[in-house]
């Protein structure tokens, strides 16, 4: 795992000097560095050879004319620990690891990676187990083997765990402009967050996509986050695999609704990150933002020759939360006025040939489509291919395009229905007339909606960032009765509905008379879970005799029975959860409740703390929102009781956060004057307190 303090990058990415130590592989870093036309030294390291690649050697570290900035490690594991002390000693920048055999492999291998990151000191190291860095902007390559990319001025950072993604993002042909490439392997001493940091120093850096095996250090993360919000520069991520599951056996709906992956779509997203689903909608979001940035909203148009591509495209934003708002009258006339009487105007729109390569004529048409004011201008249109076709009549479209663009001052993008319907070339020259070439209308659309999301994240205010999570404290975990849970819910200011605990059929009926009729009987006890499954509870009790008969079916099915006031009126049940995640801690889990809420899966995860207008909008969010607003007549229900609630909930999550193992509330009764913890399950660590 990588430390937790932040290491100087900067003399390992952009390097006046360079030290390549090894055999093979050192010496194709030095071809590699040649080819992109590096104009600082070079200094091989070989303790027999007196030249490589050319170059004389030297013997040692010792013996290099100075402190290296950047250095290349091709020797084995069991060299590198060595090596590298000296590197450190002798005050050099920064070094790449490319061995492998350390901690990923256990037994000895973890041993040794423990003393590669005491030998490293204050040096940053990337790896062990990687490739090392490409800076494609200064042209200083430390990478062992071939890649796809070329020089640029500016251009996205690229940050992987994995070599082999790394090279095939490099080899990609779809325009995007790459500036730097980081391969991080086992992060043993600088991981993920410090390359984050790291590019965030430099302002050719447009955009950062990551890839993510695994999160090391989520806070860290969180923090570069914030920084990268604060200079406006956005972070797309892919992550893959899970976390590792809860060691103890979960009990509460909670647990089943927040799967590891959503506590990690929820963690990302309120750090300011773009979750993104594959490879090439990361490239294609970031090639987006590139070009144009964060979209101000999602609010587009689609222009194409064919009906069928305007039918293909609409039906592939359905879902995507992208809009193709209707032009108004006004707009609908003046793009009218510059096709044939034949087309009809609308969005998406079908243009027809009538105009089919002439450049001044299409170029009205889509001026006029863009004046209306969209946050993203699209042409749908695939070049032949140029072995066997010539695209001679299909330039011309690109051309008014880009003048359109320039034209109207708006944004547009160039969409190729199949990646191969867009060559090279012809992208990066649409990048560099700043207009976006994406490519598949899918992952076009979906590169759209993260663009949009991004500038999401950059209009809103900056959240707090997510508590430290505090571990569980050492001990057994113990669930305590409903009765319990709800008393030490109430001491936090969650309302729960008037109750008693009683013994017999007797206790129960004066219980009900004290508290008034109807009543609602229930078994209870440590063991009594999921009473409803169990038959544990009776509902709407309205008179002694229907009590003591409850009451008498329920004797003996837990420690006791609960009487409590049957909560009317009820508009919307919710479920509120506390779940736990090893790596990311607390987090709160919202959706919507009662006997169903599995089946029906609808739920929101948000990050601890929590701010008011953040829980309003996940609770808006969820499906039973429309009973909360007054479904077909109905009262609406209590919003602010709701969310004063599940504050509440979170503030006792918060002072129990050592102890809290899991926390249910279902239902959380919603009425159009209040909200009411109906039934609690709690498990903490054991304490004497609790007995």
């Amino acid at each position: 795992m990588a430390h937790s303090r932040r290491f100087d990058l900067s003399r390992l990415l952009r390097p006046r000097s360079i030290a390549v130590i090894g055999g093979k592989p050192a010496a194709e870093v030095i071809r590699q560095s040649r080819r992109m036309g590096f104009a600082g030294d070079i200094w091989p390291v070989h303790p027999q050879h007196d030249t490589v690649e050319g170059l004389p050697a030297f013997r040692s570290v010792a013996e290099l004319p100075g402190a290296p900035d950047a250095v290349f490690l091709g020797i084995n594991r069991h060299a590198v620990i060595e090596v590298t002390a000296a590197l450190a000693e002798r005050g050099a920048g920064g070094a790449v690891c490319y061995a492998s055999g350390f901690a990923e492999t256990g037994g000895e291998g973890a041993d040794l990676q423990a003393r590669l990151i005491e030998a490293a000191g204050a040096m940053p190291v990337l790896g062990p187990n990687c490739y090392g860095v490409i800076n494609y902007l200064d042209g200083a390559l430390l990478w062992p083997d071939q890649h796809g990319g070329q020089r640029v001025e500016r251009g996205v950072a690229l940050v992987t765990q994995s070599s082999n993604i790394a090279i095939n993002l490099t080899m990609q042909r779809r325009g995007l402009p790459i500036a730097y490439v980081a391969t991080l392997g086992n992060q043993a001493v600088a991981g993920l967050a410090e390359m984050v940091e790291a590019f965030l120093d430099d302002p050719r850096v447009t955009a950062i996509g990551l890839h993510i095996e695994g999160l090391a250090e989520p806070a860290a993360l969180a923090r570069a986050a914030a920084r990268a919000r604060r200079q406006g520069v956005p972070i797309l991520a892919l992550k893959t695999g899970r976390s590792a599951e809860g060691a103890q056996l979960t009990l509460s709906h909670t647990a089943s609704l927040a799967g590891a992956d959503a506590v990690t779509d929820a963690f990302l997203r309120r750090i300011g990150v773009v979750r993104v689903a594959s490879l090439p909608v990361l490239l294609e979001a970031l090639k987006l933002l590139h070009v144009v940035g964060p979209l101000p909203g999602r609010d587009i148009a689609s222009m194409s020759c064919s009906g069928g591509e305007a039918a293909l495209i609409a039906d592939a934003a359905l879902g995507t939360g992208l809009r193709f708002r209707p032009l108004d009258r006004a707009q609908t006339a003046w793009v009218a006025a510059t096709v044939s009487e034949l087309v009809t105007v609308s969005n998406p729109f079908d243009y027809h040939t009538f105009i089919w390569a002439n450049a001044p004529a299409m170029t009205e048409t889509f001026s006029a489509m863009m004046a209306a004011d969209f946050d993203l201008t699209l042409l749908v249109l695939d070049l032949p291919r140029g072995d066997r076709c010539s695209d001679a009549a299909w330039v011309p479209s690109l051309e008014a395009l880009v003048a359109a663009s320039h034209r109207t001052g708006r944004k547009a993008a160039l969409v190729a229905s199949m990646p191969e319907g867009l060559p090279e070339d012809q992208a990066q020259r649409l990048v560099a007339a700043g207009v976006v070439p994406l490519l598949g209308i899918d992952d076009a659309l979906a590169a759209i909606s993260a663009a949009a999301e991004a500038g999401d994240i950059l209009r809103e205010v900056e959240t707090p960032l997510p508590a430290e999570p505090v571990p569980l404290a050492p001990g057994p975990v113990r669930t305590l009765s409903e009765w319990q849970g709800k008393c030490r819910l109430s001491a936090q200011g969650v309302p729960v509905p008037e109750g008693r605990l009683v013994r017999s059929p007797d206790e129960a009926v004066l219980a009900a008379e004290a508290i008034d009729f109807p009543v609602v009987l229930k078994a209870t006890g440590a063991d009594l879970a999921h009473k409803t499954e169990l038959g544990a509870v009776r509902l709407n009790l309205a008179d002694a005799a229907a009590l003591r008969a409850a009451a008498t079916a329920l004797a003996g099915l837990g420690e006791a029975l609960l009487v409590e006031r049957m909560i009317g009126g009820a508009v919307a049940e919710l479920i509120v959860g506390i779940g736990r995640d090893p790596l990311l801690g607390l987090h709160l889990v919202l959706g919507s409740g009662g006997t169903l809420v599995e089946l029906v899966g609808d739920r929101r995860i948000l990050l601890l703390p929590a701010g008011r207008a953040e829980v309003a909008a996940a609770i808006r969010s969820l499906k039973v929102a429309k009973l909360l607003d007054g479904h077909r007549g109905r009262p609406p229900g209590d919003l602010d009781a709701a969310v004063d609630t599940v504050l509440a909930i979170q503030d006792f999550a918060l002072a129990q956060a050592g102890r809290l193992a899991e926390l249910d509330v279902n239902p959380l009764i919603v009425t159009s004057g209040g909200a009411v913890a109906a039934d609690v399950l709690l498990r903490l660590v054991e304490d004497p307190d609790d007995r």
